[in-house]
């Protein structure tokens, strides 16, 4: 198949493109494909967010185990959606469940198209479908590594490394795709009319409440909760590499919703990923702006760490619906997500539930906040939005707890006091994050008088 260079203007010109018109059969197919590939790669970034806020969070001694959960779980992801968890999304089923074919493949057009066989065009491709069935394979797969994510911070410092990528396997697998039937697959959910544009409860509420379910089997860190009921303080141990991965997941957070637009082949589809783009800007800024603002009173202290995850609530709590045009609503829809976290953060102190990274209040809370907003953002029936929440909650929570207590018997989920003392990355990878400086020279390097 030739490839051809022609310059952006002349395809618009060539196509007929005008500001609010779409263009048609190949030229949109690749718009469409493009965008695809392009969101997916940035919503892939975000795993190097999680990374840097997860790293900095923790105590030195556990950085490097962080580095390989996270690098361990976006491939875990990918390979159990692969194999079978997007034909249990979007596969012939029901409206419950999709299929339980193995693997996932471009179409038989798609591949003659590739394979340069006689007689192959274009044409049988567009008549099916208007993107590459593998861009949409991919873009689907990186929203579950961003849920398995939230799970990883959570958990720090004292899960297994074992037990907590078992817990990947299935819920990469399994629990997720079966959320994503229900709605994003036309599912039942979606039939009734549940609102989540690109996943505060899908993604984000159903890594949360795995995690809420893991912490009450693992239990908190050793000496985090004193007998006298107060709290033993655990500051991130490098601020610096919070903020960037904080700084890393806004970023990302732009290919997450714009991405899910779901098309590039329209003058709609451009002005639609502007506006969504522009409210979850809006959204992060006023939940940060607002996390700096009570922190103090909250906490006795103006908060860096409550300032990154009001952030991050915001950003969790816009994106069920980005997608309206009155861009003032952005605003508190944000700061309630963002303030939701701050006192989400204190209360799961007040209850002795540990969450290392805060992941709960900015992923679970915020979560369900933004797909509740969805009512007056974008006019969604809040008792459907209400049914979503419950159900998808009730059925990722019980799941999870079934499945963590199950590797708890099986693996034993939580590492033992020495190692907790230790620190994994010496004891589980045998590496240390930040290895000393030597300040006595190798023997060899002193002098003879120094020997």
């Amino acid at each position: 198949m030739k490839r051809f260079k022609v310059s952006f203007a002349c395809i618009l010109l060539a196509s007929g493109f005008t500001t609010y018109g779409a263009v048609d059969g190949e030229i949109a197919f690749t718009f469409n494909t493009f965008a695809f590939l392009l969101w997916g790669a940035l919503v892939m970034w975000m795993c190097a967010g999680f990374t840097m806020l997860e790293a900095g969070s923790v105590r030195t001694k556990n950085a490097s185990v962080i580095c390989m959960k996270n690098i361990g779980l976006y491939s875990i992801a990918g390979l159990m959606y692969y194999i079978i968890g997007y034909n249990i999304m979007y596969g012939d089923g029901n409206a419950w469940f999709g299929a339980l074919d193995l693997g996932f493949h471009s179409t038989a057009a798609e591949s003659a198209l590739f394979n340069g066989d006689e007689g192959a065009t274009i044409d049988p491709v567009l008549a099916e479908q208007s993107h590459s069935s593998m861009s949409m394979w991919f873009f689907q797969m990186v929203f579950v590594a961003t849920t398995a994510s939230i799970i990883s911070g959570t958990l720090a410092e004292r899960i297994r490394l074992i037990s907590f990528f078992a817990f990947v396997v299935v819920l990469t697998g399994l629990i997720y795709p079966l959320i994503g039937k229900w709605t994003w697959g036309g599912g039942w959910l979606t039939e009734l009319g549940f609102v989540d544009f690109a996943g505060s409860t899908i993604v984000h509420s159903t890594g949360g409440w795995a995690a809420l379910a893991g912490t009450l089997i693992v239990g908190a860190r050793s000496g985090k909760f004193r007998d006298d009921g107060s709290v033993k303080a655990t500051p991130p141990s490098n601020v610096p590499i919070v903020t960037l991965g904080v700084f890393i997941l806004w970023l990302g957070w732009f290919g997450f919703n714009g991405g899910s637009q779901l098309a590039l082949g329209s003058g709609f589809d451009a002005i639609s990923m502007g506006i969504i783009l522009v409210n979850t800007n809006l959204a992060a800024a006023a939940g940060c702006v607002i996390a700096i603002a009570i922190s103090r009173p909250v906490f006795g202290r103006t908060d860096l760490f409550a300032a990154l995850n009001g952030a991050i609530g915001g950003l969790v709590a816009i994106t069920a619906a980005p997608n309206f045009v009155d861009h003032i609503w952005a605003i508190p829809v944000g700061a309630i997500g963002g303030a939701i976290c701050v006192l989400g953060m204190r209360f799961l102190d007040f209850l002795k539930v540990d969450d290392v990274v805060g992941a709960i209040s900015a992923h679970l809370f915020a979560g369900i906040w933004g797909t509740l907003a969805a009512t007056f953002t974008v006019g969604a029936n809040f008792l459907i939005q209400l049914i979503g929440v419950a159900a998808i909650g009730a059925t990722v929570f019980i799941a999870s707890f079934g499945l963590w207590s199950l590797i708890n018997m099986v693996f034993r989920a939580r590492i033992s006091e020495t190692v907790e003392q230790l620190g994994q990355d010496v004891a589980e990878l045998g590496i240390e994050a930040y290895p000393e400086f030597v300040v006595v020279p190798e023997e060899e390097l002193l002098p003879d008088t120094e020997r």
